[in-house]
């Protein structure tokens, strides 16, 4: 495979907030997360006593979309004063609790993943969280008013289809909940 043309010359910074950067190496403009800033995002599964499985959703408005968004729990990892060294299960587990309410017995790292890779440099891992309990109502931190979203994995799809036809937006993790592969069973 061939590099790109662009891909020797200096990285440029245009813009450094307090969470992204904007950047420019030759042609290519793109975005980063500032300091060094990566996420966190779990897939987070639950079971009734009758054996149905769950797949645990959050959604809240996203203001650079306009509208409210179905996704996956997710968070940053080492954002907060003193959590510089912060690593990723650490996150999730912190994440996941914030966000839904549910505690997880395990947490499995599924491996790292790019959701924009022409605009955007920032990677996630994705985690695995599984033998939940539910400690709080979730919701997020204040600011965030997070709802939570406890789906049947056999209602998946259908919910997912009615959540776009009411016209909200769905992140891009969904699409892996409808991916047999990560929703195995160990």
């Amino acid at each position: 495979m061939e590099r790109d043309r662009d891909a020797d010359l200096p990285e440029q910074v245009m813009w450094e907030g307090r969470f992204i950067t904007a950047k420019k190496r030759g042609r290519w403009e793109y975005v980063g997360r500032a300091r060094g800033i990566r996420a966190a995002a779990i897939i987070a599964l639950d079971r009734d006593p009758d054996g149905t499985r769950h797949v645990i959703l959050v959604s809240q408005y996203r203001v650079p979309l306009g509208r409210f968004s179905l996704e996956i729990p997710a968070g940053l990892i080492g954002d907060d004063e003193g959590k510089e060294g912060e690593d990723a299960i650490n996150a999730a587990a912190r994440e996941l609790e914030e966000e839904t309410g549910y505690r997880a017995a395990r947490l499995e790292v599924l491996g790292e993943f790019y959701s924009s890779p022409g605009m955007v440099s920032e990677c996630f891992t994705l985690l695995k969280a599984t033998g939940l309990e539910r400690v709080s109502e979730g919701g997020g931190t204040a600011g965030e008013n997070i709802t939570v979203h406890r789906v049947a994995l056999c209602d998946l799809m259908r919910f997912v289809a009615e959540w776009r036809r009411a016209g909200h937006a769905l992140d891009v993790r969904i699409a892996m909940l409808l991916t047999p592969e990560y929703l195995r069973e160990d």
